[in-house]
């Protein structure tokens, strides 16, 4: 029986038990040397919905998880789906004011987060929250430091051992109920809250991994990030679905990488193409046995046709091309190991069943097969909408229910989607999406910043790079590491660029645009020339 066929019409705490029920002694998580079986984590998720309960956390609270790739945002997620609350993932890495805002406008009553990682003192930025977002009500922090709480601030670990053995109401809810708020940003960089029910992630998890032909025998790896959709389902649920094993790591050293799959006997390796243009690098003149890998998932930003044929020849021999984002529950698209060799480069393969895909043209009509339009998706795992923004939700569905991309492909005649580009101006660095506008509006605030146009450079490690072309105010004396540190303190550090040149003018259009193509192409052949 197909996994969709499964878990159809279950909610995530329904899915997780029906796991536990049929294999509980199987590994589910593993990080370091902690490992927990399926039973193990429902266990814990149990407790600490239990202690949640208490605190006063019920049906509909919005949870906020801002942890790096812990278990323990993989526990907190089902034991809010046990308590029918919604969960709200969040980048560790945004700035104070971006998670500042995000609470705010989610509303959300809690936050699960790490008291210090890589250097910041989170336990001290959220306690300044609590004084200023009326919402907020609780801080709950991961960390092994002894410290003193007041009745707003509690350890994590001290919560799921006072929720051991408690009863609490266990909300019986529906697959259409929502899940997750994401937070991805709009084509103005202004951050938007995708609204995911657990029909559309469990959907999608469960359409992915029948895809990928996943089992309970497989271990996967490779997941960056658990704050996203992909890293919840292709990676959490995607896992649990299928009964497999789950690694998680943090750090992208591709030495440790190669480690640990070579430990773990990792089969299914995902990732951005960064992840595995460094895994390849690191994998030259190194004797590993990595022999187990078989199949993964390479998507989040464009991947050449020369870099998936190198790494089916080199580390993964079965990767597949994917293709989603955040409003499509993440893959909407995959190619499985019976396409052509030919297909299973040049394009992102066929829709996922029960997702159908058109082409749309810029009048709203739906053009022919091999037509270049903007791609169009419908189907179980697409979004309900962009959280309390109604009006940008109506912008983004066509009256059929297809949701517009914003990304510009091909349906051939045999179905296999080809994308050509992106309609959107925005940077895909190394699997994060950076919006020109957002940091263009930050660098106008600078004294000597006259007029400003940041650029995605194409890039061999990270995809693309962005690179701020800067015309500076006349007499006024400025350097790119100044520009730079003026980014960094108000932008997530994936959004500063990591170049910037200074030009006497851009290229415009007639009507006094700037022609950003043409401005990229210029700045590359004089990066080009000085190598």
């Amino acid at each position: 029986m197909a996994l969709r066929d499964r878990f159809r019409g279950l909610t995530l705490a329904d899915s997780l038990a029906l796991r536990v029920n049929e294999d509980p002694q199987r590994p589910f998580v593993a990080f370091e040397d902690r490992r927990l079986t399926y039973a193990q984590l429902d266990a814990q998720a149990d407790a600490l919905a239990a202690a949640l309960h208490e605190l006063g956390i019920e049906a509909g609270d919005r949870i906020a998880l801002t942890l790096p790739n812990w278990p323990e945002l993989v526990v907190a997620m089902f034991a809010a789906a046990k308590l029918g609350a919604v969960i709200v993932p969040l980048n560790p890495r945004f700035t104070s004011p971006e998670l500042q805002y995000m609470l705010r406008h989610s509303e959300s009553v809690a936050v699960v987060t790490a008291e210090n990682w890589e250097g910041v003192d989170y336990l001290a930025r959220f306690e300044q929250f609590l004084g200023v977002l009326p919402d907020l009500q609780y801080v709950l922090s991961v960390g092994d430091e002894d410290l003193w709480y007041d009745d707003r601030i509690h350890q994590f670990e001290d919560l799921v051992s006072s929720g051991e053995g408690r009863a609490y109401p266990r909300h019986e809810g529906s697959a259409d109920e929502l899940f997750a708020i994401l937070y991805t940003s709009g084509t103005m960089g202004k951050p938007k809250g995708v609204e995911l029910t657990h029909e559309n992630l469990m959907a999608n998890a469960a359409l992915s991994a029948d895809a990928l032909g996943l089992s309970p025998d497989d271990v996967v790896f490779g997941v960056n990030t658990l704050f996203n959709a992909f890293g919840i389902g292709t990676g959490v649920l995607g896992t649990m679905v299928a009964g497999a094993s789950l690694v998680l790591h943090e750090g992208y050293d591709p030495s440790t990488v190669l480690d640990i799959v070579e430990r773990e006997k990792v089969t299914v390796f995902h990732g951005v193409p960064t992840n595995f243009i460094l895994a390849l690098n690191a994998t030259d003149g190194a004797s590993r046995n990595i022999g187990s890998l078989r199949t993964g998932v390479v998507a989040g930003a464009p991947v050449s046709d020369e870099l998936v044929q190198r790494i089916q020849r080199d580390f993964v021999p079965g990767v597949r091309v994917g293709y989603g984002m955040t409003e499509t529950g993440n893959l909407v698209a995959v190619n499985t190991p019976d396409d052509p060799p030919g297909k299973q480069v040049a394009t992102v393969g066929r829709p996922l069943a029960e997702v159908e895909i058109r082409v749309i043209d810029v009048d709203g009509s739906v053009l022919p097969v091999e037509s270049v339009g903007e791609l169009a998706v419908r189907g179980p795992c697409i979004m309900r909408g962009y959280y309390r923004q109604p009006g940008e939700t109506s912008q983004v569905f066509t009256p059929d229910g297809f949701f517009l991309t914003g990304d510009l492909g091909m349906v051939d005649e045999e179905g296999y989607v080809h994308i050509i580009g992106r309609r959107k101006e925005m940077i895909i660095r190394g699997g994060f999406n950076v919006y020109p506008r957002e940091v263009e509006d930050r660098l106008h605030a600078h004294p000597a910043v006259l007029d400003v146009a940041v650029v995605g450079l194409p890039d061999e490690i990270l995809g693309e790079v962005a690179c701020a072309a800067i015309v500076p105010v006349e007499g006024a004396i400025v350097t790119g590491e100044e520009i730079r540190d003026f980014c960094r303190e108000v932008l997530a550090d994936y959004k500063v660029p990591d170049l910037v040149r200074f030009l006497d003018g851009f290229p415009l259009t007639g009507s006094g645009k700037v022609r950003r193509v043409e401005l990229a192409r210029m700045i590359s052949a004089e990066e080009s020339s000085r190598r």
